[in-house]
């Protein structure tokens, strides 16, 4: 697992890169504020519930959630399970709101 940085993140969106940003918030806190990732809640991730995502193995998986707990712990499993490039956003949503509002 490696981490990115919000602001890494926003520069690599703002290039038009193409990526996987995946969401393992809980629905109600993505209908809150979200930044456009797919949403796969932490327990389905946990729970092997990964029909969505099996077919990136092997491509980057960037991860976030509120703070970045939740998503370290996604990344770690999700490379237990063979995901070979997975990233974590460290601070999350609540380090992105702080520096793009």
């Amino acid at each position: 697992m490696t981490n990115i940085t919000v602001e890494e993140l926003k520069e690599r969106l703002d290039a038009g890169e193409k990526l996987h940003i995946i969401d393992v918030r809980e629905p109600a806190e993505y209908a809150e504020y979200n930044i456009g990732g797919q949403l796969i809640p932490l327990g389905k991730i946990l729970s092997m519930q990964l029909d969505d995502i099996d077919e990136l193995k092997d491509e980057e998986l960037i991860i976030h959630c509120k703070m970045g707990g939740r998503s370290m712990q996604a990344c770690m499993f999700l490379e237990q399970v063979g995901f070979a490039k997975v990233v974590n956003v460290t601070g999350g949503v609540m380090a992105w709101k702080q520096k793009f509002g």
